[in-house]
């Protein structure tokens, strides 16, 4: 397989405009961090793509690798949101605390375990399931030394205040024990409807809370980051008075939800937030910004000029026994597919059967050779949403059909004969995020342009996810792809 991931280039032109860092590119919303030994464990929200959270591997907080998924298949009691991990290591077990919507109830807080980071994961089930749902979960220790759990009552769902909950727990991390006591709620105006995505770190004689308020995600977020303290967990928790610590700037806007890190005596935040220019397109993504802590205990943030990175091109030719961690499906599609002499076949689906990768740029270019010979259902190239919304070109016999889904409903927009090959090459060019452009070719050469009008795909991406760019296997049978290739700066 020749794949980069997290491959970048440095350019070499320094911006002094914002100090945000650029880690993780591409859609990793509420970022969470951990150090173990001497290497740092991350993991992001996943949402409704499948495998469940990733967890990535850094020795310097800059360069990641993913490395795995905490679940491959989705946990006997949840069924989608995959939202919000916080990644933990107490007593030699890695524990991962996460939010998930419970089948036939509401949004719920899991954790899993394992033995080493990459794990595998042992699923331990919901531990608060609160009428209006229980988000955002992030463990700490009192001043005895009590395991407590502190979460977000999703309040905000159901037009009410959230509520920042605590809660002791026992040590297997089964249980919440006792009575829960709130440690605050959005009672400012600059945090608007809700207050989330709270991670704790003590320093001095203070344990800090880091949290995000206003609204997280899509075209008109506002969200930003404020801090409180206070001298013990259960309070009285004091918010700065100089919030939001973290607000728009530079390039990036609707900064938040993210967790404090130490590294060789410097103090970090990991976090998401949008690039202005790719913005939904490109989704919320993991930044680092370092921090200090001032000579009346509050925090500030650096400012320091960083370099842009920008990733290469990634090519899968499907030479490897199973499938790269770049790939990802929908939650709610069990997709099968085979990898075999450099080849990968999915089994069709009457409504499309996909594989997606993130994208990392608004304007790039996407390619798959197909191989026609062995592929008894449609194989196409794909711009994903989700499951009812997507648009693609889809190549069967001597066919090529443009097809737009939205709101689960097909529409097409062209048909296209070919001649008869053993391969066919499908190309996709996307332009500001949304514009899109599909090819053909016999030979990845002198490709002949299907629509001269671009689809707009504006209308693709969730409200608090990025799209995803693959390939499909759609109607009855098999797709087979010889290989993908993704040029994100084309």
């Amino acid at each position: 397989m020749r794949l980069t991931f997290f491959s970048l280039i440095l350019i070499l032109i320094m911006l002094s405009a914002g100090a945000q860092r650029l880690v993780m590119p591409g859609d990793y919303p509420d970022p969470s961090v951990v150090k173990i030994g001497d290497t740092y464990w991350a993991s992001a929200t996943t949402s409704n793509w499948m495998p469940a959270y990733p967890i990535l591997k850094s020795t310097d907080l800059i360069n990641w690798q993913t490395v795995g998924n905490v679940f491959n298949k989705l946990p006997g009691w949840a069924d989608f949101y995959f939202w919000a991990p916080e990644i933990s290591y107490d007593n030699g077990k890695v524990y991962m605390y996460y939010a998930a919507h419970k089948t036939g109830g509401n949004l719920c807080v899991g954790v899993a375990s394992a033995d080493k980071p990459e794990g595998p994961y042992k699923d331990h089930g919901p531990l608060i399931c609160q009428e209006v749902g229980s988000i955002d979960a992030f463990p700490i220790r009192d001043e005895q030394g009590k395991l407590h759990l502190v979460w977000k009552e999703d309040g905000n769902s159901v037009g009410k205040p959230t509520l920042i909950w605590v809660q002791e727990m026992n040590e297997e991390r089964t249980l919440l024990l006792g009575v829960k006591k709130e440690l605050f709620r959005n009672d400012l105006q600059w945090e608007s409807n809700l207050v989330e995505g709270v991670s704790m770190m003590r320093h001095g004689e203070y344990l800090y809370a880091f949290y995000a308020a206003a609204a997280c995600c899509g075209p008109g977020c506002s969200y930003t980051s404020g801090v409180a303290r206070s001298k013990t967990l259960m309070g009285p928790w004091e918010k700065y008075s100089n919030n939001p610590v973290l607000k728009n700037e530079g390039v990036w806007k609707c900064p938040g939800h993210g967790t404090p890190i130490e590294k060789d005596g410097k103090f970090y935040f990991l976090y998401h937030a949008y690039d202005t220019a790719g913005t939904v397109y490109t989704g919320r993504q993991g930044l680092l910004k370092e921090f200090i802590f001032t000579a009346d205990n509050w925090i500030k943030f650096i400012d320091e000029e960083v370099a842009v990175p920008v990733m290469q091109k990634k090519t899968d030719e499907f030479d490897d026994l199973s499938l790269h961690t770049d790939w990802q499906w929908s939650v709610f599609k069990n997709i099968s597919s085979k990898i075999t002499k450099g080849r990968i076949e999915i089994d069709a689906m009457p409504d499309g059967a996909y594989l997606g990768q993130k994208t990392y740029s608004t304007n790039y270019e996407a390619t798959t050779r197909i191989y026609r010979k062995k592929s008894t259902s449609s194989a196409g190239i794909a711009l994903i949403g989700d499951d009812k919304n997507l648009i693609t070109a889809l190549l069967k016999d001597n066919t090529i059909q443009l097809v737009q889904v939205k709101e689960g409903k097909d529409s097409v927009i062209s048909a296209h004969s070919i001649s008869g090959s053993r391969r066919g090459y499908l190309i996709m060019q996307v332009l500001n995020g949304k514009d899109i452009t599909f090819s053909y070719s016999k030979k990845k050469r002198s490709f002949v342009q299907l629509n001269k009008t671009p689809v707009n795909g504006a209308y693709l991406p969730p409200w608090d996810r990025a799209p995803r760019v693959g390939i499909i296997a759609k109607g009855v049978g098999k797709a087979v792809f010889e290989n993908f290739e993704l040029n994100p700066n084309k």
